[in-house]
């Protein structure tokens, strides 16, 4: 199913992206109906007109960076970055990056986590672009904005390949624009 403010409403390659995304019920924990999207790479062309809608769509806004989200955004945002010119950031787990970061700390809908960036990745003024694959809550990308803001860029949008309306994560973002192609097929909860 798709809403107006995804991706390219009527774009043929939106329902193929839709059927390759696996349901997994009851993780990560019961009556959670898991929207997982490793399926996505197992079918080339999928994962081909994932990465070409989003440079379509990039390409001609001067981004500079490019910011993936561990550890799915990491199937994304390289792809992307390349093809636009930009360069690529990781937003790490705690823990994960040497040298020195900065962090921010979010809650998700099931538990609390926190983001790291290098020190020094972004400059002030650079225009980013947050890729994730999925927006729930908005915690994780609420937290990437902040991080990149704490440098001094200027995010210009964050992108996901599925949005989870029911969870209202558009709405902790700050009133940066959201972008995304595909809402799930089925509903998060088990009837």
């Amino acid at each position: 199913m798709f809403a107006a403010e995804y991706g390219l409403k009527g774009d043929p390659r939106l329902e193929a992206i839709s059927e390759a995304i696996r349901v997994v019920p009851h993780f990560p924990k019961p009556g959670i109906m898991f929207q997982d999207i490793t399926t996505l790479f197992l079918n080339h062309k999928v994962f081909k007109d994932i990465v070409d809608i989003f440079v379509d769509r990039y390409k001609h806004m001067t981004i500079s960076v490019v910011a993936g989200i561990e550890a799915r955004g990491f199937m994304f945002g390289p792809s992307i970055a390349l093809a636009i010119g930009a360069k690529f950031v990781p937003l790490r787990k705690p823990g994960k990056l040497p040298g020195k970061v900065i962090h921010e700390a979010y809650e998700l809908e099931y538990g609390e986590d926190c983001l790291e960036m290098h020190i020094g990745a972004v400059q002030q003024g650079e225009k980013a672009v947050v890729i994730d694959d999925v927006v729930a809550t908005g915690g994780t990308l609420s937290a990437a904005i902040k991080l990149l803001e704490r440098m001094g860029a200027e995010v210009v949008e964050c992108a996901c390949v599925i949005g989870l309306p029911d969870l209202k994560g558009k709405g902790r973002l700050n009133g940066k624009p959201l972008y995304l192609l595909v809402e799930p097929r089925f509903s998060l909860v088990e009837e």
